[in-house]
């Protein structure tokens, strides 16, 4: 089988027979060149599948799955609150953090945010691709963005809360709860006086810091998520 693996976003099961769409048609049959009778895997939530390519036609490749491979992920759930930042390092934060097992993507608009507005159909792509290339079956979810008073009051989680100003270097894992585990990560300005305020009122939140040094956004979420997934692993 080759190493290619492709999400697919219909419902896959057994000696099922359907087409890829025209952007992973190319790619299989012109960028990989894989040809009638090879085979290689798809996945969704529903699991890892086998399938074999049936026909190249018009450049639309049509395949037949045989068998299942993997079943469905049961992980933790493990969300990331952030602000938005510009987009090259928009996109490797996001490309990490789904490498890294984050589960759901929650923007937030912060006092300090510069950039507020998110296009989630340019990360969902970045999302599929980092899915694809990391072996994770689970695709991650990107919620439309909120402000930090909303995200507070709708989610139920135990929040790791990135905060420089703390003496405190470790998760207690004793705090954690069945919810979902929440790191939280600031603007490139810093929380203000107030959300740090709020953030610390918030039950089950636990204050960490990740590195003596102010590190950038894309660098405090790679380091916090490396330490969470270390500790809960």
């Amino acid at each position: 089988m080759s190493n290619i693996r492709l999400f697919f976003s219909e419902s896959l099961s057994l000696n099922l027979t359907a087409k890829l769409d025209k952007s992973q048609s190319h790619y299989v049959s012109k960028v990989m060149r894989i040809k009638k009778s090879e085979v290689f895997s798809l996945f969704n939530s529903s699991g890892e599948w086998e399938a074999i390519i049936l026909d190249i036609s018009k450049n639309i490749v049509e395949f037949n799955v045989t068998k299942q491979l993997r079943q469905k992920e049961n992980s933790k759930e493990l969300w990331l609150a952030f602000s938005p930042i510009k987009s090259n390092y928009f996109n490797f934060m996001i490309q990490k953090a789904t490498e890294l097992g984050v589960t759901k993507f929650l923007p937030i608009i912060f006092d300090r945010t510069i950039v507020r507005k998110v296009n989630k159909e340019r990360l969902k792509k970045v999302i599929i691709e980092a899915t694809e290339q990391s072996n994770r079956i689970n695709m991650p979810t990107i919620e439309e963005p909120q402000s930090l008073d909303s995200f507070l009051k709708n989610n139920k989680t135990d929040l790791i809360f990135t905060d420089l100003n703390t003496t405190n270097k470790k998760i207690d894992l004793n705090q954690l709860t069945s919810n979902p585990i929440c790191v939280i990560i600031g603007p490139e300005g810093d929380f203000s006086e107030e959300e740090r305020e709020q953030i610390h009122k918030y039950k089950g939140v636990q204050p960490i810091k990740i590195n003596k040094n102010i590190l950038r956004s894309e660098t405090a979420v790679i380091s916090a998520l490396s330490i969470i997934n270390y500790v809960i692993n």
